[in-house]
């Protein structure tokens, strides 16, 4: 275990005026206050926050840093405080052990809301402080470095949170050594086996490749030198979680993969990064398609280099990076590095950290996503659509560099730009042509995005966006378009409401009587209603207290006649004929307020399009079809379903006139769209009976949706057939012929 000198000695090496008071301090106290604690793996558990220090020094992180990975579990698992704390090293280490603390127990792979909450909080205390992030990366790899002393199920969970969440976080920051750490480690608890199997392959590639490894970077070496360019050259090897999944993404196998060996080449000055390009590109030749520059167009966490592959020595595919010493050390540190350099004097700051990280700026966007999502699941789709995507560089029309993950739509574009020019984004123009918005975007594209007020966003484009913000948008506006629905519906069921019963209906009045329905505005109370979710009977019942329910229409002791029909001159509502159901020999009844004298009332009544329609539509079990008498039944959460009148199912909204709806049919002639309908066949056991029926509704341009066998004997088959067609006599051309058919006994449709 390190020695309280040794931890200010490694400070020292980096930072000579170190406060070594600070750092025993926090030494002296974090040991007294676990005190005979043990790890699972028998250390002291000091050992654990000391090794999280000493992670944080090979970052060359400031003292207060270093003294809050010491003190990180103390409030946690010790008698110790955030009074004592701040008393003792003051408010700013006090607030960030804080944070540390409530942060220890995220549950990343189970409960979902719970997960998604953590997440929230480990981002906004980030987006205060990013070394809550610096010291949690720490503690994390430091227990990922110790893993194996725990169960194999604890194992496998804390390894999947690492995968998911911590890593790709230490890659967006720029943090690339601790995220390759983090992924490894990760990879072997997840994928024993594959990552076994992939060690091996590359610890036998390696050994037989060594000569040639040390003849490029020898070859490398001296090429520069014979052109004045002092460079550092080193060759890397993949680690083994890259190369599986390349593997796995690309579809390859090991001996097909040309890139498992790198070359890093380290110089002093960004001039000379092009001078030494130019010198590799002059000696060997460059393999197409595989040139980056991300010096003169970094990556959102400030990551710079330039990245090419040769065919150089020996015939050999050689991948090369090429950066300064200040790119190399921000490659590995990412945002930690900026505040190496801070705490060296502004002075002497690299032109390439004088404005503020751009990783950092991507942290305080994520954060703004806090309050476009509406439920911590969407918060948590958006970080990890976020987290893992690589990225393309496009331009506004005006030259602004729109960074994107790779993937992207014009719609993702839009969005990235503003919300507003997502939501009235209408069409697209990829480099002056005008392009699908489902188009996928390339490094260097110059998008124009089309706009028009007068749509709203299509439900259908988040099928096909890839960011996290255009799909919370695009869910959020199509949210709000339904409620406008909804909205609108149900204002037209309480002036409906209101009407059947002789009384007056007033917004101003319904605003008297908000508080009392638990609504904020009207808008609520009518969106509620036309949801089902608040019947018009207790909005009628808040703003007149006196009203007695006294709808009994549905018991009117009067005959109908022969075709069934109530001819009621002064009773608001026509009573339609119901079946009776089995046992049953007396006729149900129905009213609905559709139906008056005899004659339907087109003006009140809502036009229905089958299941295409603006309002939230479906159809009952059996369907319905035009020329069927129809009725809407408005169930909570589902909205409207449709059914035909005769159906027996209708007979359990008996006692819920108000949840009853007026519907007609708006299909004209030109119209091909087709509705459900369901069928009862009953064929001969026979080869070819059901052959035939196929046949039949083939033949007659209908589709089958669904088909099962209900009853099945040795002399006959039931089939059930989930139809769709046109309308009712579509429908009835088709039972008439299967009825002609010598294999089929009989054919009906179901509820008829």
């Amino acid at each position: 275990m390190m020695r309280q000198y040794e931890l200010v000695e490694r400070v020292q090496r980096y930072k000579p005026n170190v406060n070594e008071v600070l750092l025993n301090k926090a030494y002296i106290y974090a040991m007294r206050k676990h005190g005979s604690q043990m790890r699972a793996s028998g250390d002291p558990y000091f050992s654990h926050p000391l090794e999280v220090a000493a992670i944080l020094t090979d970052m060359r992180l400031d003292e207060a840093t270093i003294a809050v990975a010491l003190l990180h579990d103390t409030i946690e698992d010790t008698s110790a405080t955030r009074d004592e704390i701040d008393r003792l090293f003051g408010l700013e280490i006090g607030q960030l052990v804080e944070g540390l603390t409530k942060l220890k127990k995220l549950d990343l792979v189970s409960k979902k809301a719970v997960q998604a909450e953590n997440l929230r909080k480990l981002l906004i205390a980030i987006s205060q402080d990013i070394r809550v992030l610096l010291v949690k990366l720490a503690d994390r790899l430091h227990n990922m470095r110790t893993l194996d002393v725990m169960r194999v199920d604890k194992r496998r969970r804390i390894a999947e949170e690492t995968m998911d969440i911590y890593a790709p976080l230490a890659g967006r920051i720029g943090m690339y050594d601790i995220c390759e750490e983090l992924e490894e480690l990760a990879f072997r608890y997840i994928s024993p086996e594959a990552w076994r199997t992939v060690k091996d392959r590359l610890a036998d590639l390696l050994k037989r490749n060594t000569d040639i490894l040390a003849t490029i970077e020898q070859d490398l070496t001296a090429l520069f030198a014979e052109h004045g360019i002092v460079a550092h050259v080193k060759s890397r090897q993949k680690k083994a979680w890259s190369v599986f999944r390349k593997m796995e993404t690309k579809a390859l196998s090991f001996e097909q993969l040309s890139d498992i060996f790198g070359f890093r080449v380290v110089v002093e000055h960004i001039s000379d990064c092009y001078r030494a390009l130019g010198i590799i590109h002059m000696t060997w030749p460059m393999v197409p398609g595989r040139f980056k520059d991300y010096i003169s167009t970094p990556k959102q966490n400030d990551y710079r280099s330039i990245h090419t592959t040769i065919v150089g020595p020996s015939r050999q595919r050689v991948e090369l990076q090429i950066r300064t010493y200040e790119m190399d050390e921000i490659a590995e540190y990412g945002v930690a590095a900026h505040s190496i350099y801070k705490d060296r004097g502004s002075n002497n700051l690299p032109e390439e950290l004088s404005n503020e990280t751009n990783a950092y700026a991507w942290l305080r966007q994520t954060i703004q996503a806090l309050s476009e999502g509406d439920s911590p699941e969407e918060f948590l789709e958006h970080t990890k659509l976020e987290l893992f995507r690589d990225q393309v560089f496009c331009f506004t029309p005006k030259g602004r560099l729109i960074a994107l993950p790779s993937g992207a739509t014009p719609i993702d574009f839009a969005y990235a730009v503003h919300t507003d020019i997502g939501d009235s984004c209408i069409g697209v123009k990829i480099n002056g042509r005008v392009m699908p918005l489902m188009s996928h975007l390339n490094n260097g594209d110059e998008v124009e995005i089309i706009r028009s007020h007068a749509l709203v966003p299509s439900p259908a484009w988040e099928s096909f966006v890839v960011t996290g913000k255009a799909r919370l948008a695009i869910r959020r506006a199509t949210r709000t378009a339904m409620r406008k629905q909804y909205s609108g519906l149900g204002q037209r069921i309480l002036e409906r409401a209101f009407e059947r019963i002789g009384k007056k209906f007033s917004e101003d009045d319904l605003k008297l009587v908000l508080s009392q329905l638990g609504r904020k505005d009207l808008d609520d109370v009518f969106a509620s209603v036309g949801r089902g979710e608040l019947p018009p009977i207790d909005v009628i019942r808040s703003v007149y207290r006196d009203y007695q329910d006294t709808r009994t229409a549905h018991k009117i002791p009067i005959k109908p006649d022969e075709e069934g029909w109530f001819n009621i001159q002064n009773v608001v509502g026509m009573i339609f004929k119901m079946p009776g159901r089995a046992g049953n020999t007396k006729n149900r009844y129905k009213i609905t307020n559709a139906w008056q004298d005899n004659t339907w009332r087109h003006s009140s009544a809502l036009p229905i399009r089958g299941i295409k329609s603006d309002i939230s539509v479906h159809f009952s079990p059996e369907g319905a079809v035009p020329g069927d008498r129809i009725v809407g039944i408005l169930q909570p959460g589902t909205g409207i379903v449709i059914y035909p009148i005769q159906s027996p199912a209708l007979a359990a909204y008996d006692d819920q006139p108000e949840c009853w709806i007026d519907v007609r049919w708006n299909i004209s002639t030109e119209m091909e769209e087709r509705f459900p309908a369901r069928i009862n066949v009953i064929a001969i056991n026979s080869p070819g009976s059901l052959a035939e029926v196929s046949k039949i509704i083939a033949d007659n341009d209908a589709n089958i949706q669904n088909l099962s066998m209900v009853h099945t004997a040795s002399d006959f088959t039931e089939m059930i057939i989930d139809l769709e067609v046109l309308d009712l006599k579509h429908l009835n051309r088709i039972i008439l012929q299967l009825k002609e058919v010598r294999l089929i006994s009989d054919a009906n449709r179901v509820n008829a």
